[in-house]
């Protein structure tokens, strides 16, 4: 079996320690260990056994999960993050006679894991659309009937969605479970960024909606630690009992401290003290942000994210957004997110849950490559108006 290339997490991997400035950040500012402590007693979490811990992740936890949900126990298996979580599900339901569907803009692990596991996997699209006299990224409803057919095995959506920010809304979600019910097929909900919303209530789930159905989420974006490598899946239980054949060929269970931790972190009046404290962070930084962002409206079309630490915007520029990405990093010791790494074009991606004076730091040498950017296009358009005159005369 060969796999794509993950362009995104491999660049990342490679540069996001050897620059002066890491804008591809998409969580927010990770917690401390004493954080998640406070108030519990430090010695009975030191005087815990470093051994196995339960394989689909303790009772306890697995609770406090499903209850985010309405949903039980049996229905949650706990993974080592997100990912796991996603790979897991997408292994487990693919096989090489079938046929996926992807939302794209996405994070690209589920398209590139459809790519491998399926015979075809096709791209459904949110795009960019005015609602109600406003800007925002939406579902193209006729792509999306167009990419699932009776052949289609699994959908997968992210919502909120990873670059975007966008949140999909009833009727949008309404119509992703009727194509999904008409196929018979699964549908897969990355939910990983519920909970980290700019303003208003917490982000529908899809919980509840569908018989065929697959959440995932975990701690590391709207609960701030990726640390912890803590995930799950939220199903059928028939279905999460073949999911676990599958995962006892990974990593087997989630570790036992993170596990413990992720006790404390889930029960119910501790995970709304973390989620607020994540819209907290969101909330301060985004408006300085965006006041960067609006400082280039001649060349950048943005609309602002519904949730997630994350901003994803276009612009107008001779140059890929792959090239961009080169240029910032080997000129400015600055690394974005391109667009290229999300199925998108001239779009970049910049992170703002961290500390926003370090990021507003690294955006000072970004504005030093954009001007000598629209300089080269100021000059490109003079040449080729010289050239059109001389045809014409």
């Amino acid at each position: 079996m060969r796999i794509d290339l993950f362009r995104m997490e491999r660049t990342q991997c490679l540069y996001e320690n050897e620059v002066e400035f890491n804008l591809s950040e998409s969580g927010v500012l990770p917690l401390r260990v004493e954080e998640i402590l406070e108030g519990e007693d430090p010695t009975t979490f030191l005087a815990h056994p470093m051994k196995y811990p339960e394989s689909e992740g303790s009772v306890e936890l697995r609770e406090h999960i499903a209850q985010w949900y309405g949903a039980t126990r049996e229905h949650v298996l706990v993974t080592n993050g997100g990912s796991e979580a996603n790979f897991t599900a997408i292994w487990g339901l693919l096989d090489k006679a079938d046929h996926a569907a992807v939302m794209l803009p996405n994070y690209l692990q589920a398209w590139g894991l459809s790519r491998a596991y399926a015979a075809k996997t096709t791209a459904f699209h949110l795009v960019e659309q005015t609602e109600n006299g406003k800007p925002r990224w939406g579902l193209d409803i006729e792509s999306l009937h167009k990419a699932v057919s009776k052949k289609t095995r699994l959908i997968v959506v992210t919502n909120p969605n990873n670059p975007t920010g966008a949140v999909l809304n009833e009727r949008e979600m309404g119509e992703i479970v009727r194509v999904a019910r008409k196929a018979n097929a699964w549908l897969l909900a990355d939910e990983i960024y519920r909970g980290a919303e700019v303003s208003g209530p917490l982000s529908l789930t899809f919980w509840g909606r569908y018989d065929k159905l697959l959440v995932t989420s975990g701690l590391s974006k709207a609960f701030g630690a990726p640390g912890l490598r803590i995930g799950w899946i939220v199903g059928p239980p028939k279905a999460l009992a073949n999911l676990c054949r599958y995962h006892d060929y990974t990593t087997l269970t989630p570790t036992y401290l993170s596990d413990r931790l992720a006790r404390i972190m889930m029960r119910p009046e501790r995970r709304e003290k973390i989620l607020e404290r994540t819209r907290a962070i969101i909330r301060r930084n985004l408006p300085k942000l965006e006041s960067w962002i609006h400082s280039h409206d001649d060349i950048f079309n943005y609309i602002p994210p519904v949730a997630g630490a994350i901003t994803f915007f276009r612009y107008k520029l001779p140059i890929s957004s792959a090239a961009l990405f080169d240029k910032l990093r080997k000129e400015r010791s600055v690394l974005i997110t391109p667009g290229d790494h999300f199925g998108a074009g001239r779009y970049i991606r910049v992170g703002y849950g961290y500390d926003v004076d370090y990021i507003l730091r690294g955006l000072a040498r970004v504005d030093l490559t954009l001007e000598e950017l629209k300089q080269k296009g100021s000059r490109s358009k003079q040449v080729k108006s010289v050239a059109e005159r001389r045809g014409a005369a």
